[in-house]
């Protein structure tokens, strides 16, 4: 590839009023607008009695911000992206980044709850009118996980220092996927960074499952979570919702004595790094091995919260004998031990690897910063809370747009669908006094788009 012309005979200029530069913007709206969410907003977020007018038209400025996001904003002042050639032609109701930041500046906690509901009503009308999660799956598995998001100045609102030993502020987020679809997200929550990962997860988790089966899903659910989750709590929250729940467990002096009464030949080889299957034998040759036993957990705690489930361990052989902890016995010389607390109705060699599969919550992390959770833009804390809440709405809504446009966009990065689909320039004409959008020839990803243009109940000119 190379330049065509030399720069003396190449001009610019920004004169243009009916180029667009995501044209894709334009079925998202539509989406976002026939799953009802500017009408809950309007019905649910009621932010009364504060200064300048900044609650006013709550539903046109959670609109806006949610557009930019999807356009790919991750500041209030990139919200500005919407404002620019013939956009305005095509939607109403645009709010300056001003007006947004001091809209989002108004919230209080009372108000972010506000913000959750109506946005947990979205998701499960988004997910029935667009089969974002199937419903007829028999698992379907809930994953919550935290991170702390890392900020660059003390004056922003309860940013601290963590268990990561950098200053930010500690979000937990809840999503849910089958083995058929991406991730979901249907919780979020930002806490102080000085948050310990579990703080709040079984409230968080109660709202998630109930949102989940709100959707109309009727599965089996199994709840997946680290060792930080690893409480009665959570527990308690899983079976009372009526669902199955899976957690890692820290190998502590309790679970290793547990681990030392496994017996020798109740290890089985499983498919790992590095393993070979032996077709004589019909078995994998590995370095990664588990077995399971009966536990009783929490038996610090009330008898009522005494939980028996299965403790599913994962021995995985040392490259370094010198990262044994001092004083542990030869077993522990010899294996690395990784370990599930779970009630799962699965057979061992199922249930072993359908935990790790838990890891996917990471791809979520990084979508999420890749797009409106690069940061977190303002100095008030729930100014941030209510970005998180919208950034989350965000990535589901760019998500179901991809499961509309193809089966591949359906699983891919949000950053893709942003590139493939939505980040693409239109001109627009009116001839009839019809608005029609002029797209490139050749686009790589064109029957992709007709796909979700006509799947918003639009027309391709013919």
């Amino acid at each position: 590839m190379k330049s065509s012309h030399t720069p003396a005979r190449v001009f610019a200029a920004f004169d243009e009023p009916n180029l667009i530069a995501h044209a894709g913007l334009v079925p998202v709206v539509r989406l976002a607008e026939r799953c009802g969410l500017p009408v809950l907003v309007a019905e649910k977020v009621k932010l009364d009695g504060v200064k300048n007018g900044a609650g006013t038209a709550a539903d046109a400025k959670v609109m806006s911000v949610l557009g930019g996001m999807v356009a790919g904003a991750d500041s209030i002042d990139d919200l500005d992206v919407l404002r620019h050639g013939g956009l305005p032609k095509l939607f109403g109701g645009v709010r300056a980044p001003s007006t947004l930041g001091t809209f989002l500046r108004a919230f209080s906690w009372g108000h972010i709850r506000q913000l959750e509901s109506a946005m947990r009503a979205f998701t499960c009308n988004l997910a029935a009118h667009t089969g974002l999660v199937p419903t007829d799956d028999e698992v379907v598995f809930v994953d919550i996980d935290s991170k702390v998001k890392q900020v660059y100045g003390p004056a922003k609102q309860a940013a601290s220092f963590g268990y990561t030993k950098v200053r930010g502020l500690h979000f937990q987020i809840v999503t849910v996927k089958t083995t058929t679809c991406a991730p979901v997200i249907v919780a979020t929550r930002l806490r102080k960074g000085s948050a310990g990962s579990g703080k709040g997860a079984a409230s968080l988790l109660r709202e998630a499952l109930a949102t989940v089966r709100a959707m109309g899903i009727t599965a089996q659910i199994v709840v997946r979570a680290d060792s930080a989750y690893f409480s009665h709590k959570v527990v308690t929250a899983c079976r009372k919702a009526g669902a199955r729940f899976s957690l890692a467990v820290a190998v502590t002096r309790t679970i290793r004595a547990a681990i030392e009464t496994i017996r020798a030949d109740a290890w089985t080889p499983i498919k790992y790094t590095d393993a070979i299957w032996d077709e004589e034998d019909e078995r994998w040759i590995s370095d990664a091995e588990i077995a399971e036993i009966p536990f009783t957990a929490f038996t610090s705690k009330k008898k009522t919260f005494h939980t028996t489930a299965r403790l599913i361990v994962r021995r995985v052989k040392r490259l370094n004998p010198k990262t044994v902890p001092t004083g542990q016995s030869e077993l522990f010389a010899v294996w690395r031990h990784h370990v599930i607390f779970t009630d799962s109705p699965f057979v061992l060699t199922d249930a072993e690897p359908m935990h790790r599969d838990h890891a996917a919550v990471e791809q979520v992390f990084a979508d999420l910063e890749d797009s409106a959770l690069a940061h977190l833009p303002s100095g008030k804390f729930t100014a941030n809370a209510a970005w998180l809440t919208l950034a989350a709405a965000a990535y589901n809504l760019t998500r179901a747009a991809g499961h509309l446009a193809s089966v591949f966009h359906a699983r891919a990065r949000t950053g893709t669908i942003r590139r493939h689909l939505i980040a693409g320039p239109a001109r627009i004409a009116r001839p009839g006094r019809r608005p029609v959008l002029h797209l490139p020839q050749r686009w790589h990803w064109a029957d992709d788009f007709t796909d979700l243009w006509t799947a918003t109940g639009q027309r391709m000119q013919t």
